[in-house]
């Protein structure tokens, strides 16, 4: 995944940064629901357990997150990187080896998500603020930009590619391809080399304190223009995510679509992810950052009411296509600019903090979302979820900063002006 001829070269550093990220999202990728498959397939747990242990995951994993984040903070950030990529390799194997010695249960699936999910957000947090420090101001477009077009070519092919592995290989296989991409991503973090200066605490107080906690939160509501662009992003982030299972449940159980046919109407639209992700440079270049962030902002929750009309054969799948084609080259576009835009707003000292707070937000507020629109689901039956998911979608551009705001930061980078083209996972918000 380096940088090839003819392209923007962002340096060495980045390009082993950007190959690591791509190891471990095509390992996540291929690993796509492979604890809920092995629960299911290997110790036939039920419905109930199953959404336990998806919900244990990300709200306990988020929870357990929220004091590393000023721990980052004031720590190198590469040390932490592959500290990170170590402990998820380290508890993903712990379930292969569980299963072959006859010992895997369900309360080790629940342990080894929360472990994995506390340390995804951790080093998030750490990869946002390192960086900001690799590459130039004016990159962090082009950089956000490569990942997400990563992200989205390792959706496409990742879940295909690992329900082939687990048809032929068995329940575990993908949860060990997915621990060695951690391991092979620490390995290329490790290789980027050079010295990472030791961060140094602004102000009076020379270590950690309780309230260092919350910083993240208050900077986040206290920026005039950060707080409209997160409270934006935790809600359509929820709703689109609530839809999911859903669409699932409708689409599997009352239209009678295979499963074939399930994977594919997710998986083809992601073909807009790598347009979009493309595009979103080119449109800040000749747009403007704060008009591209608007527009793409308010296009992307457009469609997601369409899915409440989904119909029977050909034409059904054709519409969830469609409607997941419009929402994913959206996003693809908006989600490159907000993470340039987070990291612009905020200065150096507080990036860590900042992530790990919109992080834990996110992965919250997708629990809660999720669980109660499964409850709304049981009362108004799955249409008028999915309808109602999709209207309140419609309101959520009101949350945008829709009047300019002065957006430069004391100690952070200014913010981009005029036709400058200046520079992340859930994919369609964060």
């Amino acid at each position: 995944m380096g940088d090839r001829p003819g392209r923007r070269s962002l340096g060495r550093p980045f390009g082993w940064l950007w190959a690591s990220y791509a190891v471990s999202a095509f390992g996540t990728r291929l690993a796509f629901d492979a604890f809920p498959l092995v629960a299911i397939l290997v110790l036939h747990a039920g419905t109930t357990e199953v959404a336990v242990l998806a919900a244990t995951g990300l709200a306990v994993g988020a929870v357990a997150a929220i004091p590393l984040g000023p721990w980052v903070e004031f720590r190198r950030k590469r040390p932490v990187m592959v500290a990170m990529d170590l402990v998820r390799c380290a508890a993903l194997l712990s379930v292969p080896a569980a299963f072959a010695v006859g010992l895997l249960g369900f309360a080790q699936l629940l342990v080894v998500s929360v472990v994995v999910a506390a340390a995804d957000i951790t080093f998030g947090a750490a990869s946002g603020a390192y960086l900001k420090s690799l590459v130039r101001p004016e990159d962090l477009l082009v950089a956000n930009g490569r990942f997400e077009s990563t992200t989205w070519t390792a959706t496409m092919l990742g879940p295909p590619l690992g329900g082939a592995a687990i048809g032929l290989f068995g329940p575990v296989t993908t949860v060990v391809a997915d621990a060695v991409s951690y391991l092979l991503s620490a390995a290329g973090i490790r290789a980027i080399g050079g010295t990472e200066p030791h961060p140094v605490r602004s102000g009076a107080a020379p270590r950690m304190r309780a309230g260092d906690v919350f910083d993240g939160w208050r900077f986040i509501l206290g920026h005039a223009a950060l707080r409209p662009l997160f409270l934006n992003a935790v809600l359509v982030n929820g709703l689109i995510m609530a839809v999911t299972p859903l669409m699932a449940v409708l689409m599997l159980g009352p239209l009678g679509f295979a499963p074939w046919q399930y994977a594919l109407a997710f998986a083809v639209p992601c073909a807009g992810g790598l347009a979009g992700s493309r595009l979103s440079r080119r449109l800040v270049a000749r747009f403007g950052q704060r008009r591209v962030l608007l527009t793409s902002g308010v296009l992307r929750v457009c469609w997601p009411v369409g899915l409440a009309f989904v119909g029977h054969g050909a034409g059904g799948l054709v519409l969830v296509m469609g409607v997941e084609f419009g929402l994913i080259t959206c996003s693809a576009v908006f989600n490159p600019v907000l993470a340039t835009q987070r990291l612009e707003l905020t200065p150096q000292d507080r990036v860590a903090r900042t992530l790990t707070a919109w992080s834990v937000s996110s992965k919250a507020s997708i629990a809660a979302i999720t669980a109660l629109w499964g409850l709304l689901a049981a009362v108004t039956g799955v249409r008028a979820a999915i309808a109602l998911a999709g209207l309140l979608m419609l309101a959520t551009p009101l949350l945008l900063p829709l009047r300019d705001r002065a957006t430069r930061v004391s100690g952070g980078v200014p913010a981009p002006h005029g036709e400058r083209a200046a520079g992340r996972g859930e994919n369609m918000a964060r």
